[in-house]
């Protein structure tokens, strides 16, 4: 497993930030499920938010600039170069793997 963390960020930066690297690390073009515990990034995927953000300027709903588009921009084209598969899973519902990967992000804050 991989874990890092980042000085004065947020936890959605850091949402997205682990999705990519993730993303990253997997050679060529695959099938790739990923799961968390983010509506923000699984809704953002399943919802097609990130196609009107693209269409509309990479302005949201409310006409205001996206938030974190660096991101989403970088996690866009990652995701274009799989077959990704978005699973939402409970967050604090005692799964196994969200577990493990909620205490590598605790392990990982930078004060």
């Amino acid at each position: 497993m991989v874990s890092g963390g980042e000085a004065q960020t947020t936890n959605q930066r850091m949402e997205l930030t682990a999705v990519i690297e993730g993303l990253l690390a997997i050679p060529g073009r695959r099938r790739v499920r990923v799961h968390s515990d983010s509506a923000y990034i699984v809704n953002c995927f399943r919802d097609g938010w990130w196609e009107r953000w693209e269409k509309n300027g990479w302005k949201n709903a409310q006409k205001q600039p996206v938030a974190n588009r660096d991101l989403w921009e970088r996690l866009i084209k990652e995701a274009r170069r799989h077959d990704v598969v978005w699973q939402k899973v409970a967050g604090h519902a005692d799964d196994e793997l969200n577990n493990r990967v909620d205490a590598l992000a605790r392990g990982a804050i930078v004060g």
